[in-house]
């Protein structure tokens, strides 16, 4: 006897707030959690996704399961959207890093919840769902290997966000700065696909242009180059995050401009040696950041730098000096970020404990539109000026100009990239405006 249809409803939850305040990044990729576990699973069962980027969730709907991933910024939206579907009398799971950082809380909001990576244990609760016996809560006994993952379901991703495909090589990150979560969620722990079924997923998306969305692809870099080679005969175009030791090493920047990199995302942090201490991440050298830079670009590869304002020892100068130098540099891209305290992180503890929190909403834990902390060297009020400020210069025409001519990089990609950042600028400041007036 056959197994009867059953409909699964994954949500990949996107406040409207954070929506907005995501807007200044331009590029909002494919988030690929929710169409990689449709994967896992068993064909008996119908499987509809809503990206809230796309679409908003249409409450009509009457699924045998909901099951909702999220960050942080948009925990109190997920949790009222959760609470609607089980007010009907619709069992729900939650899972993603906000349920991984604050299980107990999330519990409230859940019928089931998922603590961790979910790889081991959703095909088993899916079973145990239908026989009728699932448990609450269920946490991952170990970090689990990605050596057999199938591919995402590309008939699952709806965004239409200037690429031909997501997919992901590896998994975690081997430092434990201060401010990120990935040391919690992950355990500072990195696995890899193996090379083939990345580039057999590689090769599949018809489109020029891949995202390989990975926490940082030079974490194993023998890996990393083995990976590289493979992908050479697809002759696509491909961007990644990586830390700053893929400056280091020639041949692996050789090898990823021959396979089609074309912008690798670098977390310098910040221009302050004493802040990067401070965060746990003294392997990041400022006096070598010139030099990693002029590295990468020497392989035409461009640089979106990661910056974040706020660290204790920063004060009202970092904002113009860290501006001057991403000039200087040729920076072709960079995302600003305020330092903003995840629950769960080093950060965030050291903070409570200095009473230095000034608001546990997490919808304004965004890293752009609030500040939730207490600085040390300058107000609340002025760390989201500075912010605003380095972001407006960084993106004004007279900076575009400065960067991009010392650039070896093509313009091709990287002046239509900071054009639409200028745009979106103006936009927020207009929004800003409006919102003061």
């Amino acid at each position: 006897m056959s197994a009867p249809v059953r409909t699964l409803l994954l949500i990949t939850a996107s406040s409207p707030e954070i929506q907005r305040v995501r807007r200044s990044r331009v590029l909002n990729f494919q988030q690929i959690t929710m169409p990689y576990l449709a994967a896992f699973v068993p064909p008996h069962w119908t499987v509809l996704h809503v990206d809230e980027v796309v679409r908003p969730v249409d409450f009509g709907m009457q699924p045998d399961l909901a099951a909702i991933t999220f960050h942080t910024p948009s925990a109190p939206h997920a949790y009222a959207i959760a609470d609607r579907f089980r007010q009907r009398g619709i069992p729900v799971v939650l899972g993603g890093p906000h349920v991984t950082l604050l299980p107990d809380e999330a519990q409230e909001h859940a019928d089931v919840i998922f603590v961790g990576e979910a790889e081991f244990q959703w095909p088993q609760f899916l079973q145990e769902f239908e026989a009728g016996r699932h448990g609450q809560r269920y946490c991952s006994p170990e970090l689990p290997t990605l050596e057999h993952v199938p591919m995402a379901r590309k008939d699952l991703f709806h965004r239409r966000d200037h690429t031909a495909g997501v997919l992901f090589a590896t998994r975690g990150c081997p430092h434990r700065c201060d401010f990120c979560t990935l040391a919690v969620m992950y355990q500072s722990r990195v696995r890899q696909r193996s090379v083939q079924a990345v580039a057999e997923e590689y090769g599949s998306f018809p489109g020029k242009v891949i995202i390989l969305w990975d926490d940082n692809i030079a974490s194993d870099m023998e890996y990393a180059k083995t990976l590289f080679q493979a992908l050479v005969p697809h002759r696509k175009w491909w961007s990644s995050q990586a830390s700053i030791h893929a400056a280091a090493d020639d041949e692996f920047l050789e090898l990823a401009a021959r396979s089609g990199c074309k912008q690798l995302f670098i977390g310098l942090e910040s221009i302050s040696q004493t802040s990067l201490n401070e965060a746990h991440k003294p392997f990041n050298h400022v006096s070598d950041y010139g030099c990693a830079i002029a590295r990468i670009h020497s392989h035409g590869i461009a640089v979106q730098a990661g910056i974040v304002f706020g660290f204790d020892h920063d004060t009202q100068a970092i904002f113009s000096e860290t501006v001057d130098f991403l000039e200087a540099s040729g920076v072709q891209n960079a995302t600003f970020n305020i330092l903003t305290p995840f629950p769960g992180t080093r950060l965030y503890q050291r903070l409570e404990g200095e009473d230095r929190i000034l608001t546990r909403d997490w919808s304004r834990y965004n890293g752009r539109a609030d500040v939730v902390f207490r600085p040390k060297q300058m107000s609340a009020e002025d760390l989201l000026a500075g912010y605003r400020y380095a972001n407006r210069r960084f993106y004004s025409w007279t900076s575009i100009y400065r960067r991009l001519s010392r650039s070896p990089v093509g313009l091709p990609w990287t002046l239509p990239l900071n054009s639409a950042y200028r745009f979106t600028s103006f936009i927020d400041r207009l929004r800003t405006w409006q919102r003061s007036a």
